[in-house]
């Protein structure tokens, strides 16, 4: 929940080894505050909103939570349940074939995330499945996830297209994993296209398809 806003500046300076007066012009950008239409407010708290330096500086500030709970459910070959995490910035997955170890990681994240002066947003989170709905704290979770714009699903199909596991006897999983754009992703892709076309109304034909190819592009 607002990442950039919240981190902790004590906390994250004491993560950056650096010389003392490289640690002092840090300190000096986080602490400079903000001037919003004249009004001039201070920093407490947060990284600089649009700064160059802000997204390194997250990174920093959430070094270690992955491997944390890589160290709680690590993957080792004895065909134990483990927990892997993907990180981009503030935005990050867990994935486990166990439930259980699921739930144990929200609240070891949350724990961890405390001093950093950062915690889980509840509307962004949720627990689910890939290949099938399920029941959770009273309402049913649809199968699969969105992340960095890409929905993340698994679906049952026959033995033709099904997957397989990977390693020398390989088998037949009975399900496919298929990435796609998620709705939030194409909606406002198409919002923009159409905001572009509204633009160039007036505009000739290979005026506006010069715009909106890149556009498409992406």
């Amino acid at each position: 929940a607002k990442c950039f806003d919240r981190i902790n500046h004590d906390y994250l300076l004491s993560k950056i080894h650096c010389s003392s007066s490289l640690k002092r012009d840090l300190k000096q950008w986080l602490k400079a505050g903000v001037l919003d239409n004249g009004v001039f407010e201070d920093t407490e708290a947060g990284t600089p909103q649009g700064g160059v330096i802000s997204p390194i500086l997250a990174n920093i500030a959430l070094l270690g939570m992955v491997r944390l709970i890589e160290k709680m459910y690590p993957n080792n070959t004895n065909n134990k349940p483990f927990a892997t995490v993907i990180r981009y910035a503030d935005d990050f997955v867990v994935i486990s074939k166990d439930l259980g170890i699921i739930e144990q990681c929200k609240i070891a994240i949350t724990e961890w995330l405390n001093p950093v002066g950062l915690e889980i947003k509840p509307e962004k989170t949720r627990i689910c499945h890939t290949l099938k709905p399920i029941e959770y704290n009273g309402k049913t979770e649809e199968p699969g996830f969105d992340f960095l714009g890409f929905n993340i699903r698994q679906y049952p199909v026959g033995k033709y297209k099904s997957g397989k596991t990977g390693g020398y006897k390989s088998r037949l999983i009975g399900h496919k994993t298929h990435i796609k754009p998620s709705q939030k992703a194409v909606v406002a892709h198409t919002e923009v296209i159409k905001g572009v076309i509204k633009q160039y109304k007036t505009a000739p034909q290979s005026a506006l398809i010069s715009k909106l190819n890149p556009i498409i592009r992406g």
